[in-house]
């Protein structure tokens, strides 16, 4: 649990297109508990320091944006996210990979993961959290009952966001979508400041060939044996 709530945290970690949003997303509604995208906070940072016109590499400014940005997660009649930037609905522009690129970068500094971390924590409130993202179980809450690394062959990871993005109406290419992941797990995976690795007494789950769903009762089940919550029906 984390010291500072005493409330049930599942984490959920792993690399870009395993699934931790979508499964994060069930799991927290199945439970009825608050959810926590860390991944959504730097790439809004990234965007906001776009759209204020900072310089790439001004690490002191990005921290302090990352602060002081306003911020809203909600959820659209239809079940999908929304996701308030300053007041602007920035759901579809998040999800890009141009923003996903510049959260990779911004992610790498420590000034950024500073100023991020205990809004991070804050969100872990009764009655439990979901966190989503990729050292919420290594740095953010280290002490969470339950620590989840889901992840997924490179190919399968590609084609779901080639699909997610062609959905969306983006125009994407599979083998630049490919490369660009394969850049990003490289410096998730080496960058000098909370790297992505599992937590050593994470459950690792790969979802190369499971459904959303049976992910979820994977999961499910390890909470259970855990006297987290009851089994789910």
């Amino acid at each position: 649990m984390n010291p500072a709530t005493a409330v049930p945290v599942v984490t959920i970690d792993g690399p870009s297109g395993a699934g931790k949003g979508a499964v994060s997303r069930l799991l927290a509604a199945r439970l009825g508990w608050r959810l926590l995208d860390s991944g959504a906070l730097y790439r809004l940072t990234a965007l906001a320091g776009q759209r204020a016109g900072l310089a790439p590499d001004d690490r002191a400014a990005h921290a302090r944006m990352a602060t002081a940005m306003d911020v809203h997660f909600s959820a659209k009649e239809d079940g999908n996210e929304q996701i308030l930037l300053n007041g602007d609905d920035v759901s579809l522009e998040l999800r890009s990979e141009q923003t996903g690129a510049g959260a990779s970068r911004v992610a790498q500094w420590a000034e950024v993961r500073s100023a991020l971390l205990q809004r991070q924590r804050d969100f872990a409130a009764a009655p439990g959290l979901v966190a989503d993202g990729r050292d919420m179980g290594t740095v953010v809450f280290p002490q969470a009952p339950l620590k989840i690394y889901l992840t997924a062959s490179a190919e399968e990871r590609a084609l779901r966001r080639y699909k997610q993005l062609k959905d969306k109406g983006s125009a994407v290419n599979l083998a630049a979508l490919s490369r660009e992941i394969a850049e990003r797990d490289r410096q998730d995976a080496n960058r000098a400041v909370s790297p992505m690795r599992p937590a050593p007494d994470a459950l690792t789950i790969d979802s190369t060939t499971l459904s959303i769903q049976g992910v979820v009762a994977a999961i499910g089940e390890a909470g259970a044996s855990r006297g987290l919550w009851p089994r789910f029906v």
